[in-house]
């Protein structure tokens, strides 16, 4: 099973250029009722990137969907990816270190 990791959040901050003026952008309000009503998703994590937009990843560990979403500072929510498979993880970092 595909698991969605901190990794793949971080990999989907760079997409957050790409949504300038898609067409699935929404008031923030509507777009997490609209993800709670229609598709069971909460918001799993939140996060800033490096141009001050919150970057969210909504997710329903009962279903399995999840959805990016990315707010800019003065603008609306807009969807950046979605999916299934969702599983919520929690790894610890690798050991780096290769001996003194």
């Amino acid at each position: 099973m595909i698991r969605m990791t901190t990794t793949a959040l971080a990999l989907g901050l760079a997409a957050g250029a790409a949504q300038a003026q898609d067409h699935r952008c929404f008031e923030h309000e509507q777009m997490a009722r609209h993800l709670a009503e229609n598709w069971g998703e909460s918001r799993q994590s939140i996060a800033l990137d490096a141009a001050n937009s919150m970057v969210e990843l909504y997710a329903s560990p009962e279903t399995g969907t999840w959805t990016l979403t990315v707010t800019t500072p003065d603008g609306p929510t807009c969807m950046i990816a979605s999916g299934h498979a969702f599983e919520l993880t929690s790894e610890t970092l690798p050991v780096l270190d290769e001996g003194a």
